[in-house]
């Protein structure tokens, strides 16, 4: 029997009434196992109006309230990792331990969320006039809804419900049709945490969910991660309703490796940073710009690595790539292989005709090495989202800087050196959010914010951290005159001695 995931809706299962279900797909199997219900705007509409309801009483609710739910829910989200981890490897298809890491990272941002009352301090300014006080507060939006993709379908929303609703916003959460029963599982260890009912809601869908929560005139802002031109229509159609929006899109993430690096280590990183989780990573190397003579040696020692990794479903413990999320994504990623030696690339290794014994109808698809690839080819221009590593040669720095900043992403990047000086200049010179000194995949810790330039971020606020909270706040300034009780009118007394 097919299994149905359905929306969550005021702390409770409400099943879905549109008549319309999309398919979930076992990546390593290619078999529909999973219906997922498609939410209609009448559907959306009953999620906008519990969590407004619920904002009511929530927005209200004490800090100590809400820090000690978020407390609880983090000691499910712990003790259930293992059973989350396996919702996401049956359905994005990343191996266990992938999906392990990205419930810890999640994790970060629900500790960060736990002492969400040293964000929220306020500030006093005494006596800036006679018996003035100003102070400043931050308070909470109302209803915010988050939408949220399919490589990272419990951390993504976790780098955002666990602050908004700390913060007193009440959330409607749209993820990824394509593997959304990690989500919901979410919303029931919250509910078995204690959060009271319609402070956390799920609504799946297309199309239809999406543009209604960007248009619904109680939702007061939106967080988004994806691709870029879904980001760029996320940002300008909420902000054209009125809305904040924070929209996080892609990128084609650098890693330059300057003559004095230790090769080795800089190889290691560029296998693990491009090919793990199948490359499906916003914050995957895609593009490794090698510096002066070392290009041939490097493209080499990234061979030698890249062959030996072990493809296969992402539930057996040996595997250290699983297969990619669609076949018709399969198929996209395969096409830059495909035709990057006709666009004056070098094919090192071809991935496309892999297939794993067993398991032939997966979306399966091996690792990919492309050198001396032009900057006008596809392979490099876009985002592929796949396990395809694009190595470009540079003589010197400044023209290895020139490549990177050139490019319409800006989300991460990183330089392998052992000169700090180098590592100094490129960190400052750079034009990315996100920068890595001999570290590959340069993603902050919670207590930092997470985002990029240029055509990777659209909106003023980066994701989690302290923008995470300035996002899901708004500040208010309150000025304050109180009389002397010593200046009281005639026939009140109120216990204060007349000093005049």
């Amino acid at each position: 029997m097919t299994k149905i995931v359905n929306h969550w809706i005021g702390g409770k299962t409400a099943e879905g009434a549109s008549g319309t279900y999309g398919p979930v797909t076992n990546p390593a199997t290619g078999e529909v196992t999973t219906k997922v219900a498609f939410a209609s705007v009448e559907e959306v509409d009953a999620a906008v109006a519990a969590a407004k309801e619920a904002f009511r009483t929530w927005g209200q609710s004490s800090l100590a309230q809400r820090t000690s739910i978020l407390f609880r829910f983090r000691a499910l989200l712990d003790a259930h990792r293992d059973e989350i981890a396996a919702l996401i490897t049956a359905e994005h298809g990343k191996v266990h331990s992938d999906a392990l890491g990205e419930v810890a990272r999640g994790l970060e941002i629900v500790d960060l969320a736990c002492g969400i009352t040293v964000q929220l301090k306020g500030e006093l300014s005494t006596q800036v006039a006679s018996r003035v006080d100003v102070a400043s507060i931050r308070q909470p939006l109302g209803v915010v809804a988050g939408i949220t993709p399919f490589n990272f379908p419990a951390m993504v929303p976790m780098w955002m419900v666990p602050l908004a609703i700390a913060c007193g916003n009440t959330f409607v959460l749209k993820p990824s049709e394509k593997d959304p029963s990690a989500a919901v599982r979410l919303a029931e260890l919250l509910a078995e945490a204690g959060l009271p009912e319609g402070v956390f809601n799920v609504v799946h869908g297309d199309k239809v969910a999406v543009d209604r929560l960007l248009e619904h005139p109680d939702v007061k802002a939106v967080s988004f991660v994806g691709s870029t031109p879904i980001a760029r229509y996320i940002h300008t159609t909420a902000s054209a309703n009125g809305k904040r929006v924070q929209a996080l899109g892609g990128a084609k993430n650098h890693m330059l490796v300057l003559p004095d690096a230790d090769l080795d280590a800089a190889a290691d990183a560029a296998v693990s940073a491009a090919y793990g989780s199948a490359g499906e990573r916003c914050m995957a190397i895609s593009a490794v710009v090698a510096v002066g003579a070392i290009g041939d040696e490097l493209v080499e020692k990234i061979r030698e690595r890249a062959e030996k990794i072990k493809i296969g479903p992402g539930d057996d413990p040996t595997s250290e790539m699983g297969p990619l999320i669609t076949a018709t994504h399969r198929d996209k990623v395969a096409s830059y292989v495909a035709g990057a030696a006709d666009e004056g690339a070098e094919v090192v290794l071809d991935g496309t005709g892999h297939t794993v014994d067993g398991f032939e109808n997966g979306h399966w698809i091996g690792i990919s090495l492309l050198d001396k690839v032009p900057t006008t080819a596809k392979a490099y221009q876009d985002e592929i989202f796949g396990p395809v590593l694009c190595v470009l040669r540079a003589e010197t720095y400044e023209e290895a800087l020139d490549i990177v900043n050139a490019s319409p992403f800006g989300n991460g990047t990183a330089i392998f050196t052992r000169d700090g000086g180098a590592a100094r200049r490129f960190q400052l010179e750079v034009e990315a959010g996100m920068v890595g000194v001999n570290v590959p995949i340069p993603v902050p810790v919670g207590y930092h914010s997470f985002g990029g330039w240029k055509d990777s971020l659209f909106g003023d606020h980066h994701i989690y951290g302290n923008d995470g909270t300035h996002f899901y706040t708004r500040g208010k300034v309150v000025t304050t005159r109180w009389p002397d009780p010593a200046d009281a009118p005639s026939g009140v007394d109120l216990g204060f001695p007349r000093n005049h």
